[in-house]
C-alpha cells in the first residue's frame, strides 16, 4: 500500500493532518475531517473519559489514585492519564478548540483542576518551567489566558539561552527537555497573540541554544548528549528527541538552518524501505489507550511527522537555492502514480477506521 494511502487509512486525528500537510486537500475537506476528531475515534474516546470533577483521573499531572496491574504492582513509568497529558493528547490530535464539546471540557479544567504543587489553577501554571511551557502551549491552543505564565518563563531563561526545571536545585545549565517545551509554548502563544518583542527575542535565543548544539550534541565536545534522543517516540510526553526538535522548527516556519542538516540526515536514514518510520522509544507509563502497535513497528504518527518535516526542509532549501522544481523521492513518485491510477485524489475515499 502506498504510504499516503496507509496514513489516510487511520483515525481522524491523523487523517486530517495528512490531508492538510501532505495531500494538499482543499480547506473544506480538511476542516470536515478535523471536525470528526471530537466526535469519532481517539478524540471522542478521550473526551468521554473526562470525569464529573472536570479532570481526567482526578488530578492535574498525576492521577488521584495510581493504577495497579493485576498483581497489585504499579505500572512502570509515569502515568500519562491525568488532565495535563490528556489535554496534550487532544492538542496533538488537533481537535478543534472552537467546538462546543471541547470548549466545555476546557472550561471544566479551568474551573476545577488545580496543580498538585500548591493548588494553583491549571492555566496559571506552577513553578517548573517544563510544566509551564506545556501549560502555555495548551492555554494558547485552547484560548485560555496564560500571559502570566509567559511572563514568568521570559524571566527564567538561563545565560546559555535555554531553561531547566532543576534551577531550583542549583542547576545553571539548560536542559534540552525543558527548553523544547518552553519553545513550543512561546511559539504557540506568539501565534495566538502576536507575542511581544521580548518574547520573540527570548524564543530566538532558545532556538540558538538548540542550533548551536546541532539539536543533539554537546557544545563543548560535539559528543551526542543522549543516544535516546536519536530514537523517535510518540507521544513525546516531556521528553526531547531529534524529531520533536525538527517538528518545532518546521512549525516555526523559518528557512532551515545549516546547523540542523545532520539531524535531517538522521531523519532520512531512518526511513524504511516501504517509506515508513518506526516507533522506537515509547515512554513507559499507564495510558488511556494505545495509539500505535508498539516499538519496532511502523508508526503512522512518526511517518506523518517525518514526512512533513522533510517537505518543509526540502521546499525551503529549494526556494533558498533558487531552484524552480521540487525534488521528489521514489516513494513519493510511487504514491502519486498510485493516486493517478486510482482515478482521483486520496481524500475522495473515506477509510474504515
Amino acid at each position: 500500500m502506498p504510504v499516503l494511502d496507509w496514513l489516510l487509512d487511520s483515525d481522524p486525528a491523523i487523517r486530517w493532518q495528512v490531508l492538510r500537510d501532505l495531500a494538499d486537500a482543499p480547506p473544506d475537506i480538511v476542516a470536515a475531517e478535523r471536525d470528526r476528531v471530537a466526535t469519532e475515534g481517539w478524540g471522542a474516546r478521550l473526551l468521554a473519559l473526562q470525569g464529573e470533577d472536570g479532570q481526567w483521573e482526578g488530578g492535574a499531572l498525576f492521577p488521584a489514585r495510581r493504577a495497579t496491574s493485576g498483581n497489585s504492582d504499579e505500572p512502570k513509568g509515569q502515568p500519562w492519564t491525568a488532565t495535563a497529558y490528556s489535554l496534550v493528547n487532544l492538542h496533538d490530535f488537533g481537535v478543534d478548540p472552537r467546538s462546543d464539546k471541547v470548549r466545555q471540557a476546557v472550561a471544566q479544567v479551568r474551573e476545577h483542576c488545580r496543580w498538585e504543587h500548591a493548588g494553583q489553577p491549571f492555566f496559571s501554571g506552577e513553578v517548573e518551567p517544563c510544566i509551564n511551557g506545556m501549560t502555555v502551549a495548551l492555554g494558547a491552543y485552547f484560548d485560555q489566558d496564560v500571559d502570566g505564565v509567559v511572563a514568568r518563563l521570559l524571566g527564567e531563561q538561563l545565560e546559555d539561552g535555554g531553561w531547566n526545571c532543576e534551577v531550583e536545585n542549583g542547576s545553571v545549565r539548560s536542559s534540552f527537555h525543558t527548553t523544547i517545551r518552553v519553545l513550543e509554548g512561546l511559539l504557540a502563544h506568539e501565534r495566538a497573540t502576536g507575542g511581544s518583542a521580548e518574547s520573540i527575542a527570548t524564543r530566538r535565543r532558545g532556538e540558538a541554544y538548540l542550533l548551536e548544539r546541532k539539536l543533539f550534541r554537546r557544545k563543548s565536545s560535539g559528543a551526542v548528549v543522549d543516544p535516546a534522543w536519536l530514537k523517535f517516540s510518540f507521544p513525546t510526553r516531556w521528553h526531547y528527541d531529534v524529531l520533536r526538535a525538527l517538528e518545532y522548527f518546521r512549525a516555526a516556519g523559518d528557512p532551515p538552518d545549516l546547523r540542523m542538516d545532520e539531524a535531517i540526515d538522521l531523519l532520512r536514514s531512518k526511513q524504511q524501505s516501504d517509506g515508513t518510520w518506526l516507533l522506537e522509544n515509547t515512554h513507559p507509563g499507564a495510558v488511556h489507550f494505545a495509539l500505535e502497535d508498539g516499538d519496532g513497528r511502523p508508526s503512522r504518527w512518526n511517518t506523518l511527522r517525518a514526512l512533513r518535516v522533510l517537505r518543509w526542509y526540502e521546499t525551503r532549501e529549494l526556494v533558498k537555492r533558487g531552484l524552480r522544481e521540487k525534488r521528489t523521492d521514489p516513494s513519493e513518485l510511487a504514491d502519486r502514480r498510485a493516486i493517478n491510477e486510482s482515478g482521483g485524489p486520496p481524500w475522495r475515499a473515506r477509510p474504515v477506521v
